[in-house]
């Protein structure tokens, strides 16, 4: 899936940006909160799927998981995220009505006692006990979370 990816930049200059409509990298962050074994998941507006957050790059995003702890950050309203060291945790791409994404997701550790405000980009923003994932989300967010576990 790596490889994909950077044959995806290689054969697009733009393929970073939303504006590349045969696919575009995207960055995004599951926020966990391990202390209470739970993760925040938002029901993005458009999909009206329960998800993790995250969403496009921007111009002032110098690296993805700068993108993944911003997007993180607005969607979550939550203040004092930290990534997971160690990088991404996976890789997903999906198509979506914009175009392919190809994500690049992360995980972000909440501070304790930490409050969730919902965005504009969401219709609901909801805590979630890790057994209670696979009866909200799809197998992508699963899987992130599995992954993310372990990396704890």
């Amino acid at each position: 899936m790596r490889q994909a990816y950077l044959d995806h930049l290689d054969t697009y200059p733009d393929g970073m940006w939303k504006a590349c409509r045969d696919g575009h990298l995207t960055a995004s962050a599951l926020v966990i909160d391990p202390d209470a074994g739970r993760v925040l998941l938002t029901l993005h507006r458009k999909l009206r799927m329960w998800l993790q957050m995250g969403g496009h790059c921007e111009p002032q995003d110098a690296t993805l998981a700068e993108a993944a702890l911003r997007e993180a950050t607005e969607e979550s309203g939550i203040d004092g995220l930290t990534l997971l060291p160690g990088g991404p945790v996976r890789l997903d791409r999906h198509h979506t009505p914009c175009a392919w994404h190809l994500d690049v997701q992360y995980a972000a550790l909440a501070p304790g006692g930490a409050v969730a405000a919902i965005s504009d980009e969401s219709l609901d923003l909801r805590w979630f006990g890790y057994d209670e994932v696979a009866d909200v989300a799809d197998a992508s967010v699963v899987r992130l979370v599995e992954r993310t576990r372990a990396l704890l």
